[in-house]
């Protein structure tokens, strides 16, 4: 199921003319070596940086120390400055960042184990920004959100529906 995602997110980056990087957290680097699994990738896939720490976050990606005191590394806010860092280090079209809490420790009330951030980020500063909470081991909790990264570009980049206004 994985690889077909991957190869669906690939064809719509060909379709749009658009290259990736990922700037990935938690998963460790899994999100880019799942998808350099994929034949053809090399046509979409410019670069991806692992930002384990909150000092590469804001060395590397431009993740302001005032968010990580502020509202951690496991934010909406740290992921989206994540996602239009990594567009502006490597000058490609789009990206997706991870940044979560895989366990089996580190969790709170408000974050438990499994809270993911990922966002999808565009040149224009265009972004969308999920949460999810993933259950399961470390790896598996890893294993969703790679596929759930995949999932939220794919959406991200589908044409979004037009809405019916007056034509009732």
């Amino acid at each position: 199921m994985l690889k077909n995602k991957i190869e669906e997110l690939i064809e719509l980056l060909k379709k749009n003319n658009l290259k990736i990087a990922f700037a990935e957290s938690c998963t460790g680097g899994m999100l880019a070596s799942s998808f350099c699994s994929v034949p053809g990738v090399s046509k979409v896939f410019e670069f991806s940086a692992v930002t384990y720490s909150n000092h590469f976050k804001e060395k590397l990606l431009g993740v302001t120390s005032e968010i990580l005191k502020q509202s951690g590394a496991v934010s909406l806010e740290c992921v989206r400055e994540m996602a239009l860092g990594i567009i502006s280090y490597c000058d490609c079209d789009m990206s997706i960042s991870v940044s979560g809490i895989a366990g089996p420790d580190g969790g709170t009330e408000d974050k438990p184990v499994g809270t993911v951030w990922i966002a999808c980020a565009k040149k224009d500063e265009e972004y969308s920004v999920n949460k999810f909470v993933f259950q399961g081991s470390r790896d598996e909790i890893r294993q969703q959100a790679v596929l759930e990264a995949i999932n939220s570009g794919i959406r991200f980049l589908k044409p979004k529906p037009a809405f019916l206004t007056d034509k009732l």
